[in-house]
């Protein structure tokens, strides 16, 4: 057990995923910057109640499930404006959490065991074939990096990291998503996933 600060989000967050955020509430600010100093993750939780910006009177309540965010980059523009790039890291399950008087959740967590490294059965190299398409297509339209949907290392040969990447690709509804992020399996994830896509027509 670790006990980790939250960050809840109109966002779902996977591991191994991207993500850039712009920091200016006081309670986050404070947060961030004890992060970077002491090089420690945060947790980003999805959000069913609630608004991002705290507002009087409000009481955020968030998914069970969340994804730890490692600060890769950060800029501070303004004295009270951060902005930082994260990347997903392990998985994490809340087993108990409070609100402190500035308004910031603590969490005491338990992380979950990461995704087991599985190759892709040949039922579902369509999936990932079209993800690899999709990145050869952006980088071919030269995306500048930072604004690429999918950043590498790409591992297009991995059940969980092309599951994960679809997932956060696709139009999604909040509880889709953190329900595949709960998924255990991530051939299972993988291939709900290729259902959505067969639905959606995005595969031959």
């Amino acid at each position: 057990m670790i006990s980790i600060p939250l960050f809840p989000l109109n966002a779902v967050f996977y591991p191994d995923g991207h993500l850039a955020l712009q920091v200016f509430e006081v309670r986050y600010l404070d947060m961030i910057r004890k992060c970077i100093a002491a090089g420690l993750p945060f947790g980003v939780v999805a959000l069913s109640h609630g608004s991002e910006v705290r507002k009087p009177d409000q009481q955020e309540t968030f998914a069970t499930v969340g994804t730890t965010a490692h600060i890769e980059t950060w800029l501070a523009p303004q004295p009270a404006l951060l902005q930082i790039v994260c990347r997903g890291g392990q998985r994490f399950r809340i087993l108990s959490s409070a609100r402190q008087n500035n308004g910031l959740w603590l969490a005491d967590v338990e992380l979950m065991e990461g995704d087991i490294v599985l190759a892709i059965p040949q039922d579902q190299q369509d999936v990932a074939g079209a993800l690899g398409a999709l990145i050869r297509s952006l980088q071919e339209g030269a995306v500048p990096a930072d604004q690429m949907p999918v950043t590498g290392p790409f591992r297009l040969d991995e059940c969980g990291w092309v599951a994960n990447r679809w997932c956060e690709l696709l139009d999604l509804t909040s509880d889709q998503k953190q329900r595949l992020l709960e998924q255990p399996s991530p051939l299972v994830r993988l291939e709900l996933v290729q259902d959505l896509l067969t639905e959606k027509g995005w595969l031959e």
